[in-house]
């Protein structure tokens, strides 16, 4: 698949949530979406990041966006670790790495001096119609969701004033 860019339409993808739940990215037309990959459940970024959306989530709502966390973890496992941390984001199962694949957050990596492919944390801002507004890769967790709701910010009064 074609890397994904900024004013391409997003792609549509049905995945259950944390309590099996199907969401639908169709679904949710006409509000924003804060849709973000991270790598595995319980590990100190990703719960630092999941942590950090759910702190601003009331302000996310108030501007009206979903947050939506995709991992290749099960659901079994989203429903643990947001009970854990007491999280509030909707958290999306992708154990195929279809959709995490089809948004380009797979890709080879480095650890330890070790390649190996997995979750690139990345983030897309998709706008009420349906189209990706913002790009964030190879996200480094500190200050990211307060970026995000910044620019939300920042896109959503420039929509409400055209």
């Amino acid at each position: 698949m074609p890397e994904l860019s900024e004013g391409d339409p997003a792609p549509d993808f049905c995945l259950p949530d944390q309590d099996g739940r199907e969401v639908c990215l169709r679904d949710l037309r006409g509000r924003w979406i804060v849709l973000y990959f991270y790598p595995k459940d319980n590990t100190k970024g990703c719960t630092q990041e999941a942590r950090d959306f759910t702190q601003l989530l009331d302000r996310f709502e108030e501007l009206g966006a979903v947050v939506l966390g995709v991992s290749p973890d099960s659901v079994r496992s989203h429903k643990r670790f947001q009970e854990r941390h007491d999280l509030k984001v909707r958290l999306l199962s992708d154990p195929e790495r279809e959709i995490i694949r089809t948004y380009g957050a797979w890709g080879k990596k480095r650890m330890a001096g070790r390649e190996y492919f997995g979750v690139i944390r990345s983030t897309f801002l998709i706008d009420p119609e349906g189209r990706i507004r913002r790009i964030w890769s190879k996200v480094k967790v500190r200050g990211h969701a307060e970026e995000v709701l910044e620019t939300l910010r920042s896109l959503s009064r420039a929509k409400g004033s055209s």
